[in-house]
């Protein structure tokens, strides 16, 4: 929501970037200062899969996908789609097979991506089908890190500050490609407004937030915090940015809560959880 009225209005997405990933890495220097740009113990490929999947990579893909897409197709691609990517990922990998209740929440995920997909694709959102294939892009980027920061052994503010500090690292060849940046151009309102939402709710609190859910509960059960990314989108673009919500987009916004909390088992209790794993 606050990414999309930054990029269709003042700050382009390569320069949120900035705020993003800088902000963080400067907060979080005492951390992989200590632990180290490359943690002892943690093989190159799942570092690797963290820096990509929730780093600069992610960061451009989803954001450039704001400026096709409304709000609401964010929340229910991006946030529906991660779990799916990651069922496929666990399963091409580790031969891990859903259970019948994941089973059951993927389909209600693809269901919803469908109608919204749909929709795209015959024009009834003219363009938008650019920014869901970017979210679909961006939800294997964030499923590529949630498998791979399960198995590094890093604490969620580890997890956060090296991805923050690598991020930052490629920030510099980019922005020496780009040969400029337009931030500074912007309203300062905007630019604080943003370094807020981007530096410290999403690059700073969130992903150690949810580092720290999938360290704790697993990646299945910390997936359940995306449950509610749709509604939110939706109705912040509907209630901030004026975007219609149609009878597809409610559709699409409920089949992707359903499936999420199915997917992730976060109906289940724990020995439930525990029962249906170990089956």
């Amino acid at each position: 929501m606050a990414t999309r009225h930054s990029t269709i209005t003042t700050i382009a997405p390569a320069d949120l970037t900035i705020l993003r990933y800088a902000i963080p890495a400067i907060v979080l220097a005492p951390v992989w200062l200590r632990v180290g740009l490359l943690p002892r113990g943690v093989p190159l490929r799942w570092l690797l899969g963290m820096i990509l999947g929730a780093g600069l990579p992610f960061g451009l893909v989803a954001m450039t996908g704001t400026r096709f897409a409304p709000s609401a197709h964010m929340g229910v691609f991006m946030a529906g789609a991660s779990p799916l990517f990651a069922t496929g990922f666990a399963w091409m990998l580790w031969k891990d097979r859903p259970d019948r209740s994941r089973a059951w929440g993927l389909a209600f995920l693809a269901a919803g991506m469908a109608v919204l997909g749909a929709g795209s694709f015959r024009g009834i959102d003219a363009g938008a089908w650019r920014g869901d294939l970017l979210f679909l892009l961006a939800a294997a980027l964030w499923a590529g890190f949630t498998l791979s920061f399960r198995r590094t052994g890093l604490s969620g503010w580890q997890g956060a500050a090296v991805v923050n500090a690598w991020s930052a690292i490629l920030l510099i060849p980019w922005l020496l490609w780009r040969g400029e940046t337009g931030l500074f151009d912007a309203p300062v309102r905007d630019i604080l407004w943003q370094a807020l939402m981007q530096g410290v709710i999403a690059g700073l609190l969130g992903l150690w937030v949810f580092s720290a859910a999938v360290s704790r509960l697993g990646a299945p059960q910390a997936s359940a915090f995306g449950g509610l990314a749709p509604v939110f989108s939706a109705w912040g673009g509907w209630w901030w940015l004026s975007e219609p919500l149609t009878g597809p987009d409610l559709m699409a916004v409920t089949s992707a809560v359903v499936g999420v909390t199915l997917a992730s088992g976060a109906w289940l209790t724990r020995d439930a959880w525990a029962k249906s794993t170990a089956g």
